[in-house]
């Protein structure tokens, strides 16, 4: 038996650099004729800037996501079947119409340890409450209730976490739904890692994608594009949000972190505080949890710009050059000039595209389309990991063709803007809206 040569964590992170970095020399040299006319219009400092923000960066970046992916090995499990006790931790303001199912979802789970439940109402003018401890009942899982009644998300995790008593707490939203084996596969995951793991987040996909156009867009994001970038980070140890939605901590770490802080991005932070103390924070891509996208585009937008400001509270609080692993400072490093791509894709991109129309290809042009195969490429790469993923949980992936289509080609235009909105409400600290 021929046996698999290891590749060190630290030598795939060099080869994925060299490859990305060498792809975007090429398309440096490529695009010389395309930035000195760029550059005989606005000069050749603005059209550097310019071209950078949406072609070098974005080249190298998905470079270096391809390379990466390309070259990833999930390790398996030491502890397939774990039995430690876990405490399931959900914050819910009038969820009513939700809290049962997803009650119901964690009653069906097979994992062999026992499972706590404890519902935080954070204030609710419904039924939220009462359901819950109903649902507990009939579903045979003990549900335990607790009242925060000062508004925010934060107050409510950190009412629930200080009345933790287990090692492990698990958070999940009121409207995620639990695929059956997620609990067992994510503790699986934390208990095979190392001690310095402290927290594993869960695959986030969409349950509710029939809704429309726009829920069906949603669908691939999740599928493709965040799938693929928890995949990036957690391959180098360094998983740059443990989203609330469905995620596993260790209960230690979050207390000497000092619990979800008060801020609209509260996982986003409590995340770069874990790396900035030296822990690791994994991915689980087989743990996975279905829940409620945005079905309007107004909700969609709110909910975007507090995710784009929650990554500036992080940055404002902890500098990517202040975090102590190499991968850690390239992660949020990447975070720290999304601003810029997405602002130049929003003033430049956008209205290039529009002159392009015109026959005025002084930004988007002919060379653009050589964008495409790259992006395909990769969106080849992890469909066919994610379908393997599906097949191992007796899964189908759901045919949506026409909203593949108009993520590929017009997802970016709706998220740029949305996300330049989210800096722009953090700069100005304008009222924040969790919902």
């Amino acid at each position: 038996m021929v046996q698999k040569r290891y590749v060190s964590v630290k030598k795939k992170f060099w080869i994925s650099q060299t490859a990305a970095f060498i792809w975007m020399l090429f398309s440096v040299f490529l695009s010389l004729p395309w930035l000195r006319e760029l550059a005989e219009l606005t000069g050749l400092p603005l059209a550097i800037f310019i071209i950078g923000g949406i072609a070098y960066i974005p080249g190298f970046l998905n470079a270096f996501l391809i390379t990466s992916l390309l070259i990833d090995r999930q390790p398996p499990y030491k502890i397939s079947s774990p039995e430690v006790p876990v405490t399931i931790l959900i914050a819910a303001k009038n969820e009513e119409k939700n809290i049962g199912t997803t009650i119901r979802y964690l009653a069906d789970q097979d994992y062999k340890g026992s499972l706590e439940v404890i519902v935080v109402d954070n204030g609710s003018e419904d039924s939220t409450p009462s359901v819950a401890l109903e649902a507990g009942t009939a579903y045979g899982i003990p549900v335990r209730l607790l009242h925060e009644e000062n508004p925010g998300k934060y107050h409510a995790l950190n009412k629930g976490i200080n009345e933790t008593m287990t090692e492990f707490v698990l958070t999940l939203d009121a409207d995620t739904l639990l695929h059956k084996s997620a609990v067992r596969r994510i503790v699986s995951r934390m208990i095979s890692s190392p001690e310095d793991v402290c927290a594993v987040a869960g695959t986030i996909l969409v349950r509710n994608s029939r809704e429309n156009l726009l829920t069906k867009m949603q669908e691939w994001d999740y599928f493709l594009g965040i799938a693929a970038i928890k995949r990036l980070q957690g391959l180098y140890q360094g998983t740059l949000v443990a989203q609330g939605a469905f995620s596993l901590y260790k209960t230690s770490a979050v207390m000497e972190t000092g619990g979800w802080p008060e801020a609209i991005g509260e996982d986003i932070v409590l995340t770069w505080r874990f790396l900035h103390h030296g822990y690791r924070v994994y991915f689980e891509p087989l743990s996975v949890a279905f829940t409620e996208v945005p079905v309007s585009f107004r909700h969609f937008a709110r909910q975007r710009s507090r995710w784009a400001r929650g990554m500036i509270e992080a940055l404002k609080e902890m500098k990517p050059w202040h975090q102590p692993a190499i991968f850690a400072k390239f992660l949020t490093g990447i975070n720290f000039i999304m601003p810029y791509l997405d602002f130049t894709y929003t003033v430049f991109w956008i209205p290039g595209l529009i002159l392009a129309f015109f026959g005025h290809y002084w930004i988007v042009g002919p060379m653009t389309l050589f964008v495409l195969p790259l992006t395909l490429i990769s969106y080849l790469s992890i469909y066919s990991y994610q379908k393997k993923v599906f097949r191992e949980l007796d899964l189908k992936v759901r045919k949506n063709i026409s909203g593949f289509f108009f993520f590929v080609l017009s997802y970016q235009l709706i998220m740029a803007p949305v996300s330049v909105w989210g800096y722009i409400q953090e700069v100005f600290r304008l009222k924040r809206t969790w919902k």
